[in-house]
């Protein structure tokens, strides 16, 4: 069922089965006819909560400046790394093999995510032909697909989830932790189960390890102040904040990407989802 509203329209598709176990992508499309760039929007929530329903009101932003935002069911929590990286890739090569159907280009198609979801973008991004994430083959007669991808857009992402564990854990451990962490070394018990996985997975260290991996222009949408996803890490013996750290390694590895800031305040506002939506129409152009 396709409704209109306003500006655009929202229309929801099964992209993948695990089992009898229904996973669905809903797709918020500008008004009128396409192909339309489109993006892969992640949702956060610690790598086990929250889903597709918490980036609405950002796909109907985009949507309105052009671009069809699919926010996106995926495995997480117990399911463990790399279950979501594997939806989220097949997920890529899906929209791309039904493009047609789904009113896109599929020559134009970014990622984009929040939180714990900016992490699965960028890694997904990373490593779009990583056998273990691309091992859910598409339907025969669409092989040849790939899942890279010509952009990714983090907002206040978990880019390094080793350190922001160690971090949460030190917290805890103090007299007066702070409410935001409390819950957060569970969560990465969850769905790593070791520090080893939450190294492998990890984007900052990716890049410090010199792997090949892809760099496609990026922004990094930062809100200050933000102990959550804006600190130093004490292990790395660097001085600079995550966000900054991550952008000068990108840089070195031969990528382009944007750090803004903004106020934390209000960091889930329209404002912050059409600079978002700027960058992304001016890389899916």
């Amino acid at each position: 069922m396709t409704t209109d509203i306003q500006e655009f329209t929202s229309q929801d598709f099964t992209y993948v089965r695990h089992g009898e176990r229904v996973m669905n992508l809903r797709l918020v499309r500008p008004a009128g006819g396409g192909p339309f760039p489109a993006v892969i929007d992640i949702h956060g929530g610690a790598w086990n909560n929250s889903g597709p329903e918490s980036c609405q009101e950002r796909g109907e932003v985009l949507a309105a400046s052009g671009i069809a935002a699919a926010a996106l069911e995926f495995r997480h929590g117990p399911e463990r790394y790399p279950s979501s990286l594997q939806d989220i890739n097949y997920a890529v090569r899906w929209m791309k093999a039904n493009a047609h159907e789904l009113d896109i280009d599929a020559a134009r198609i970014g990622l984009t995510g929040q939180s714990s979801g900016g992490h699965l973008a960028m890694l997904a991004a990373m490593r779009p032909a990583d056998p273990r994430y691309a091992e859910i083959a598409l339907e025969s007669g669409a092989e040849g697909i790939d899942a890279g991808v010509q952009c990714v857009g983090m907002l206040w992402p978990v880019i390094n989830p080793l350190s922001r564990y160690r971090y949460a854990r030190r917290l805890n451990a103090g007299a007066n932790p702070p409410k935001w962490s409390g819950h957060i070394p569970e969560c990465h018990d969850t769905y790593w189960l070791t520090e080893e996985a939450m190294a492998e997975g990890n984007p900052m260290l990716a890049l410090e390890r010199g792997e090949a991996v892809e760099t496609p222009p990026a922004i990094w949408i930062q809100g200050q102040p933000d102990d959550v996803h804006d600190y130093v890490d004490t292990d790395s013996g660097q001085e600079q904040t995550e966000p900054e750290r991550f952008a000068a390694n990108y840089r070195e590895a031969g990528g382009e990407i944007e750090v803004l800031y903004i106020d934390n305040d209000t960091r889930s506002s329209q404002s912050t989802f059409q600079a978002l939506a700027d960058f992304l129409r001016k890389h899916l152009a």
